[in-house]
């Protein structure tokens, strides 16, 4: 027996300490008008010297003096809103309330009062990264402020105007009108190391210029609702406030810009992120010259490779990312792209995983031409993709999960225990399921079969069965008539889009 034909049919920001509520989540920008520029910024792209002795330094304050005046303090004012008071609001809400005193209110005035909220304050951090006024800091540290004050290491105060904000890397550049600012220089970010010594500077909790060590923890990390990071890890203190603060090497060069915290307990726990300073300063030159970030875009969704999606692709490895679908009349699509495809490199650099390949195109300027080396029924091929700039929709590289883990079942044939039907007009219609999507609709699956633990579930759609594509249920279950093997390659459909999973029926009781 096989297939059957259906019968039916804790990411906390580093923030902005608020006075208020001890948390600010404050940017959107003020529009300005001024005439975009590039930032005149110092970059040392040299590697630290990792073979001097240990010893050679015992202290880090020579360098701090020289940097810690390029790390400056944002006050931000959030705007207030019109509010009821909290122990007016359930009264004047409740309609009991209103019936016995219709619109007039109980101090006998006939109109609700409206109670202006004070302005929320916080504070936050930023680095000064041109001698003529740009400052880097955190999205989240300005968004909503309706003003902002900069306070410079020697005690200045000065009005700040928000340049742009990228809120998909929680990056935002405001501008001080100044001149001969102590703006710091860049190291490249793509040449640290786990282990590098590295110290952040900042603000944390409003107290003004504090520096704490540590060191460099791991390197790309991501974290949740953020879209373009690729996070350094550290265990040297971050706190709130220190987000848009400096993550800088033992020479003074700034690696990276402080932004958030992993924590149970809403304080530092030895964990902390902070955005690499090549990313950092890529946004930045955007921001500054257009005041918004423009990305590459592929217009494919992608799956990682695990071990067994590797073994059913042919692959030594798991480096490289398989697509699961090409969004039509896209930069892949023209290309000659297809579903299936597993991408190995990138402008002729090898591909990690997706993650990795959503980072590296959303680097390249739209335009810009680029070979794309792709395995195709296990034959290399090299296309060539002219990059577009990414919609607003953001399919650019979406990463599909990986099969879940298996599960045992027995049976001759293969997808045991599933049930599948035709995708008439009325299934489309319960299942929510496009035109374009093609194949046998799962009606039924057994919840103890392997088919169940790869993750296969009614409403799914099976487009593929080992590389062969499916026009109906009929189709489907011929495939799984006289397998080659137990193990199956399912391209499936469902709500978030296609993707591949492998069904493992070799462990199944009773199978060879």
């Amino acid at each position: 027996m096989n297939i059957t034909r259906s019968s039916i049919r804790p990411w906390l920001f580093a923030g902005a300490v608020s006075a208020a509520a001890g948390l600010l989540w404050a940017g959107t920008a003020f529009a300005d008008a001024q005439a975009r520029q590039k930032v005149a910024v110092k970059i040392d792209e040299q590697p630290i010297a990792r073979d001097a002795s240990p010893e050679a330094a015992f202290s880090f304050a020579p360098m701090i003096k020289r940097v810690e005046p390029s790390v400056v303090k944002v006050s931000v004012t959030e705007r207030s809103a019109n509010a009821v008071p909290d122990q007016m609001a359930p009264f004047l809400n409740d309609p009991m309330f209103r019936q016995f005193f219709g619109d007039q209110l109980p101090d006998g005035r006939s109109e609700r009062r409206s109670f202006r909220e004070p302005a929320q304050e916080g504070l936050g951090s930023g680095v000064i990264v041109s001698a003529d006024g740009y400052i880097l800091t955190n999205n989240h540290v300005v968004h909503g402020a309706e003003a902002i004050k900069i306070t410079l290491h020697d005690g200045r105060e000065l009005a700040a105007k928000v340049v742009g904000t990228d809120p998909q890397s929680d990056l935002a550049v405001v501008k001080v009108d100044a001149r001969d600012l102590p703006a710091i220089t860049f190291a490249d970010s793509d040449k640290i190391e786990v282990g590098d010594r590295v110290l952040a500077m900042g603000n944390p909790f409003g107290l003004s210029e504090t520096v704490t060590s540590g060191m460099v923890s791991g390197l790309g990390r991501e974290a949740e609702g953020i879209p373009y990071e690729d996070f350094i890890q550290t265990d040297a203190a971050i706190n709130p406030g220190n987000s848009g603060g400096a993550l800088v090497d033992v020479e003074g060069r700034l690696v990276g810009i402080n932004t958030a915290i992993l924590s149970r307990s809403g304080g530092f726990q030895g964990i902390g992120f902070a955005i690499p300073s090549n990313l950092a300063h890529s946004v930045m030159e955007q921001l500054a010259s257009t005041g918004k970030v423009r990305r590459g875009f592929l217009g494919v969704s992608l799956q990682d490779l695990s071990p067994e999606l590797a073994r059913e692709f042919k692959l030594d490895g798991t480096h490289g990312t398989v697509v699961t679908d090409v969004v039509p009349d896209s930069p892949a699509a023209r290309a000659g792209v297809q579903g299936g495809d597993v991408i190995l490199k990138f402008d002729g650099n090898p591909v990690v995983d997706g993650r990795h390949l959503k980072l590296t195109v959303a680097d390249v300027a739209p335009g810009t031409k680029v070979p794309l080396e792709v395995l195709r029924d296990g034959q290399s091929k090299t296309l060539t993709l002219e990059v577009a700039a990414q919609p607003k929709d953001d399919r650019i590289a979406r990463d599909e999960s990986d099969a879940a883990p298996d599960a045992a079942d027995h049976d001759t044939g293969t997808l045991n225990g599933v049930a599948v039907g035709d995708l008439d007009p009325q299934a489309r219609r319960e299942f929510d399921v496009p035109l374009h999507v093609r194949g046998a609709l799962v009606t039924q699956v057994d919840p103890s079969t392997p088919s169940a633990a790869a993750g296969l579930q009614p409403g799914d759609v099976i487009e593929e069965i080992n590389r062969h594509a499916v026009s109906d249920a009929d189709e489907a279950i011929k495939l799984t008539e006289h397998p080659d093997s137990k193990k199956t390659l399912l391209r499936v459909w469902n709500q978030n889009g296609s993707h591949y999973v492998v069904v493992d029926e070799t462990k199944a009781p009773g199978s060879s």
